[in-house]
């Protein structure tokens, strides 16, 4: 499934990548959201985006078009 199809509330575990460019990639992965990490939805803003995660002890911010380009494994 992908990342923007999740809730506030869900967990899920990163699967990969889908059409981002190389740079933003490398940036999630830098901020610690690489394969096989586990997050936590935190706050989606009113009209969705961005979309607030709680990765590796830390809150993150994305894009709701950026992570729409992430696949995830809902848990």
């Amino acid at each position: 499934m992908q990342f923007n199809q999740l809730q506030t509330g869900d967990s899920a575990v990163v699967q990969g990548f889908n059409d981002l460019p190389e740079s933003y990639r490398n940036r999630l992965m830098s901020l610690g959201l690489t394969p096989g990490t586990t997050f936590t939805v935190q706050h989606r803003a009113p009209l969705g985006d961005p979309i607030a995660i709680l990765v590796r002890g830390f809150r993150l911010s994305l894009r709701q078009h950026e992570a729409g380009n992430i696949q995830v494994e809902k848990l």
